[in-house]
């Protein structure tokens, strides 16, 4: 069974993409990267291709037709992780707001200490975020409070898209039903998680915002998870969380 794959859902990522693939290849454990490109018009995809000439058998690439959201962009990267049997899988963003050095920290929570999904968290020690604006630090911060006030959740960076999942997770949680595509994505697969009792640890991490390449955040987005956490709450009422 393979080891560990990273998962990077990218779109117009030209700026980042070549540095973050060096970057994960060179660190001391033999994570293999997953990118999931939307058909990117900056040719993000050609730079992949190019690189793993460089890196066989590591660097893999999946490439959809169209801009399909983030959360399908992962759902596609977890059924792949999931065919070729990866033991742990990861998520993170492409534009270096996760230090890819974290990935040992994350690794180390669920294939040592025994957790099943490992969460690189802003908010579990202070706040830790840099470059970004106080109103936005603001907003994400009661939106994580929000969710944990809904949802129950013992979870302090609820929306955090930096994770380790065990296999075992993603093969129990139907990903086929999860709903969500955008920000509130991140909410869903946690919620589910913890309703189906895995084990969960928040790994302290320093985002640094971007500083290359523009943000995807959207009005949208946020609305849809502001929204969409009462809706999965109440869904949940009617479902059986059962592992089998």
């Amino acid at each position: 069974m393979n080891d560990s794959l990273v998962i990077i859902p990218t779109f117009n990522e030209r700026e980042n993409i070549e540095a973050i693939v060096r970057k994960v290849m060179s660190l001391p454990h033999p994570f293999e990267l997953l990118i999931v490109d939307d058909s990117s018009p900056d040719g993000t995809a050609d730079i992949v291709l190019q690189l793993q000439q460089e890196f066989p058998g590591r660097l893999h690439l999946e490439s959809r037709k169209g801009k399909l959201g983030l959360g399908t962009a992962y759902i596609h990267g977890f059924k792949y992780a999931i065919r070729q049997g990866y033991r742990f899988i990861f998520e993170m963003d492409a534009d270096f707001s996760h230090n890819p050095d974290d990935l040992i920290k994350l690794y180390h929570a669920c294939a040592v200490d025994g957790y099943d999904m490992a969460i690189g968290s802003r908010y579990v020690q202070g706040v830790n975020v840099v470059n970004w604006p106080m109103s936005r630090v603001l907003m994400s911060w009661f939106a994580s409070l929000y969710v944990r006030l809904i949802t129950g959740m013992p979870i302090a960076d609820t929306t955090a898209g930096f994770v380790c999942y065990r296999r075992k997770v993603l093969k129990t949680i139907q990903l086929n039903k999860i709903r969500f595509v955008g920000y509130a994505f991140q909410i869903e697969m946690k919620f589910l998680t913890f309703k189906y009792g895995f084990k969960i640890k928040e790994v302290p991490i320093i985002f640094t915002d971007r500083t290359k390449g523009q943000s995807k955040m959207s009005k949208g987005i946020f609305k849809e998870a502001v929204l969409g956490v009462i809706r999965m709450k109440v869904n949940s009422f009617f479902r059986h969380f059962d592992r089998y």
